[in-house]
């Protein structure tokens, strides 16, 4: 017996109702996701109950990429396209690159794709996060650590880093509840809270970058634009030249810091 196709138009209104901006677009994504009108079906059902839809895809789209992404990792934003880009302005043709929180590894796969790295290496203290970074970057000669920031990195590239990004959790503690409920109950809390003022990770990844950069090298991070003075405040207490990039159209801010 044949199925019965399923209603696009129908599927629209019923996620615009629940809430979905881009109901178009994601009625024909799932459409393209599913087998069958049972699955159809049931991926809508998640959908309206608020699961992100890049779980129910299995991958989100980042820098013109397609990165897969397990159930409670950090999906990759768009405005983190300025990391990407700051971060390739800014090194060698072939330097040793290291992604901090790395998260699927999106960062990492985009560097890889715009640099020709000697060395690239990425670390998440999430488990869930490492094994879906390690598919993600299979074949594209990079390693992925499980640790807490620089913890699990071979010593003996202390000090001969050309280049670290990170896309730390930088909301505030108590701002976590307020964020869409798309992250703040899907998403591992560990990718999304970056302590009272949003900076504890970020103060310690600036702190801890001097000694893992070569001179000359530079750290690029993710930042709010109101955290921005404090954060390089910070990093030039810890020994780096900071400065500001910002893009209106991402709405994203990078703080780039040098390594004199």
């Amino acid at each position: 017996m044949e199925s019965v196709p399923v209603d696009r138009s129908a599927l629209v209104d019923r996620l615009r109702a629940a809430g979905c901006v881009y109901a178009e677009d994601e009625a024909d994504l799932l459409l393209a996701a599913a087998d069958d009108p049972a699955t159809v079906a049931a991926l809508t059902e998640r959908r309206v109950a608020g699961e992100p839809l890049e779980y129910l895809l299995g991958w989100a789209e980042f820098c013109g990429l397609r990165i897969a992404v397990d159930a409670g990792v950090f999906v990759p934003r768009g405005r983190t396209a300025l990391l990407v880009e700051a971060a390739a302005a800014l090194t060698g043709p072939t330097p040793a690159v290291v992604d901090l929180c790395c998260g699927s590894g999106a960062t990492t796969v985009a560097l890889a794709h715009r640099l020709a790295p000697r060395w690239l290496a990425a670390t998440d203290i999430d488990p869930a996060a490492v094994a879906c970074a390690r598919r993600n970057l299979a074949g594209l000669a990079a390693e992925v650590f499980e640790g807490d920031l620089f913890a699990p990195l071979p010593p003996h590239w202390r000090g001969r880093l050309d280049l670290v990004v990170a896309n730390a959790p930088y909301v505030p503690t108590d701002a976590v509840a307020l964020m869409p409920p798309e992250a703040r109950l899907h998403e591992a809390p560990v990718a999304l809270d970056g302590g009272p003022d949003g900076l504890s990770v970020l103060r310690r990844v600036g702190a801890e970058a001097v000694g893992w950069l070569a001179p000359g090298g530079h750290l690029v991070v993710e930042v709010g634009v109101t955290q921005v003075d404090v954060l390089g405040e910070a990093f030039a207490a810890a020994g780096l030249l900071p400065s500001v990039r910002h893009d209106d159209d991402l709405d994203a801010t990078a703080l780039t810091a040098r390594r004199p």
